[in-house]
């Protein structure tokens, strides 16, 4: 599988000159490109090809008027080309329905106030790491690597970052091999919420941190100063690179937190059930703010990534599950529960935790769709109802089916 290292990079204000010149380089190229392409569409005319394209670059480069594109490495503007080319094919892709996801619109126009700001070196451009650990890169020169881990293997490509904060980062994309896990006996199920971050069927909590309420005072402070500056001024440019520093501050923070949670739920847990969520639905309500700060969509995708490279299990339960209704004692489907009911009795009895209840129930669900011999999901009331064996489950915790 290909993975993403990534490290922060400092490169001397020679270098920063470079790059921002390789920047507005293959800026120029991406726009250039879907420029052609887009008055080829309006006019009628035939869809350019990309070797057209790369033909019209390589003529550009003589142009009097373009002879700058010759100061940066050829392999950064050719990777602009295959930027724009990625970009039309996910938009064809998503249009006729062959990706799956959300639609993705048309290709848009690039510009140097974008947040960020890339360009990629491919094995063609023959970048090397020195012997001093330095990152060497054409036409830009030896840029120095705060290195926190070795690589794997040799990267096949290396894509320069400059974020909205002016920070630098070298991506390094490397094969990996996975790593299988020692086995264990654990299952989980996972209910994410926003008191608590989630609730594991085991009856383990993880605590919501909450990062970006704890900064709102020093982002509103932030915020405040950049709004009092003038406009086009020097003192504006510092006072929104100091917002931009503050906000890059909390997201790392979470994308750290996140990684070391997906990471211990992987390691103790041979299988990991999780909710569908729509969490970009559930970010138009009014507990927006809150939904965005709990990072659900982050902690899923890396629990699933994980769990691909340490060969576990992991497993998406349907959304319309009724996992906060159904007692996970009798399998009864309840009245729907507002927000602010936490605990609830059955009538069988049973005094149920809200989050630990759909934490059970995920898990339940999980297994019975993940065991169905047939290939078809089996939801946990109809499991209960026809009988471990006529729902085709061989799971070790029902007798009768082995």
């Amino acid at each position: 599988m290909q993975l993403r290292y990534n490290f922060r990079v400092y490169p001397t204000p020679g270098q920063q000159v470079a790059l921002a010149r390789a920047f507005g380089c293959a800026r120029a190229v991406y726009n250039d490109a879907l420029t052609v392409r887009e008055t080829a569409r309006r006019e009628g005319l035939p869809y350019v090809t990309d070797a057209e394209l790369s033909k019209a670059l390589t003529a550009a480069k003589k142009d009097p008027g373009r002879v700058w594109l010759g100061e940066v490495s050829a392999v950064v503007l050719q990777q602009a080309l295959a930027d724009l080319n990625t970009a039309y094919r996910n938009f064809f892709a998503s249009i006729t329905g062959k990706r799956k996801g959300t639609r993705v619109g048309p290709p848009r126009y690039r510009s140097r106030r974008d947040n960020r700001q890339a360009i990629r070196f491919t094995k063609n451009a023959r970048f090397t790491v020195t012997a001093g650990g330095r990152l060497r890169l054409p036409k830009i020169g030896d840029l120095k690597v705060a290195w926190s881990r070795e690589l794997p293997s040799e990267p096949s490509s290396v894509t320069i970052v400059k974020d909205a904060a002016g920070r630098y980062f070298a991506s390094f994309a490397v094969q990996v091999a996975a790593e299988p896990l020692p086995v264990v006996d654990s299952e989980v199920g996972i209910d994410l919420g926003l008191s608590t971050f989630a609730v594991l069927s085991d009856g383990k909590t993880i605590a919501s941190p909450r990062f970006l309420r704890q900064a709102e005072r020093r982002l509103r402070k932030a915020q405040q100063a950049l709004s009092r500056k003038e406009k086009g001024s020097r003192n504006r440019a510092k006072a929104r690179v100091r917002v931009a520093k503050a906000h890059a501050r909390v997201a790392d923070t979470r994308r750290d937190w996140v990684h070391k949670q997906s990471t211990t739920v992987i390691r103790e847990n041979q299988a990991v059930f999780v909710e569908d969520l729509c969490v970009k639905g559930l970010a138009r309500g009014r507990l927006a703010k809150s939904v965005h700060d709990a990072g659900w969509g982050m902690f899923v995708r890396m629990l699933e990534e994980k769990a691909a490279r340490y060969g576990r299990g992991f497993a998406r339960v349907d959304r319309w599950f009724p996992s906060t209704r159904m007692c996970s004692v009798c399998g009864v489907v309840g009245e729907k529960k507002l927000l602010h009911v936490r605990t609830w009795t059955c009538m069988c009895g049973a005094v149920h935790d809200r989050d630990l209840n759909a934490a059970i129930n995920i898990l339940a669900a999980g297994r019975a769709e993940s065991l169905n011999a047939c290939g078809g999901a089996v939801s946990l009331s109809a499991q209960r109802e026809a009988g471990p064996c006529e729902t085709g489950t061989t799971d070790s915790a029902l007798p009768g089916c082995r």
